[in-house]
């Protein structure tokens, strides 16, 4: 599995923070090198039937939307959860191919590099958090860099029961 390092090339806060995006976005896209169609839609834990490869990344997709575009941006949310069915992005993951939510994953963090790089760390989200708070950009990025690396995390078991695949 190859990945991008998690050193940066300069020692400021954004490009430190940044780095460690890209790094765990990296590390998701390591993990699922090589995985086939089949096994990215396997539910290989018996009470976790969602947990899957493609689940996972298309969850990570929609976290990523859902924190720049409706928290930060304040703009209206079109993700596929619904209060009926809160896990709806991982239940859909199955119907496309692994390579294609990997691609759209890809493409978005590329805008999303685009919007922080246009944007103070300090700037407050124009939505709110479930306490009612508005965070700023500098919260965002250490939220997603954990939800990513946890998720990788989830990526790592799966990887090993499917293939017995391990990596850093």
């Amino acid at each position: 599995m190859t990945r991008i390092d998690d050193t940066p090339p300069a020692w400021d806060e954004r490009t430190q923070l940044t780095t460690f995006l890209d790094y765990a976005r990296g590390t998701t896209r390591a993990k699922c090198e090589g995985i086939s169609g089949e096994n990215a839609r396997k539910a290989l834990l018996p009470g976790s039937p969602l947990m899957t490869v493609s689940g996972i990344v298309n969850h990570l997709r929609w976290v990523e939307y859902y924190w720049f575009q409706v928290i930060f941006l304040g703009e209206e949310d079109l993700a596929p959860m619904t209060d009926e069915d809160p896990d709806r992005e991982m239940r859909i993951a199955v119907d496309f191919p692994l390579t294609q939510l990997l691609d759209a994953y890809a493409e978005q963090s590329a805008r999303y590099r685009e919007l922080v790089a246009a944007n103070d760390l300090d700037k407050r989200a124009r939505g709110t958090i479930r306490n009612g708070l508005h965070v700023d950009l500098r919260w965002i990025l250490l939220h997603l860099t954990e939800e990513t690396a946890r998720h990788n995390g989830h990526l790592d078991i799966l990887r090993e029961m499917l293939d017995g695949s391990t990596g850093e």
